[in-house]
């Protein structure tokens, strides 16, 4: 059964891609059916983990809204911090940095 902080983050997920489609005009249906098929968490796990950043990552920061990525979400709330290992928050900080994200 998930911690109520998994459950937290995972709201947090579904919250990321109705913005991305509302504020970014990016409609995010590979990201949502991750989130959907394997919960919030592992989905951020996947695309963290991945060689790569995804092509949903490379549409939002295309489109100026990189504060709408996974890994973005996950460094600004430090009360997710402990669902993820140090090389995972690495990860997310150097994608961003690489990105240009100031945020």
């Amino acid at each position: 059964m998930p911690t109520q902080l998994e459950v937290k983050f995972h709201e947090a997920m579904e919250d990321i891609y109705r913005r991305a489609k509302e504020d970014a005009g990016y409609n995010a249906t590979v990201f949502r059916r991750m989130v959907t098929d394997h919960g919030g968490l592992e989905a951020a796990r996947r695309l963290i983990n991945a060689g790569t950043v995804s092509d949903g990552y490379t549409a939002l920061w295309e489109r100026g809204h990189l504060d709408l990525t996974v890994e973005a979400v996950v460094i600004a709330t430090p009360e997710f911090h402990s669902l993820f290992t140090t090389e995972e928050l690495q990860v997310c900080c150097r994608r961003l940095r690489e990105y240009g994200h100031t945020g």
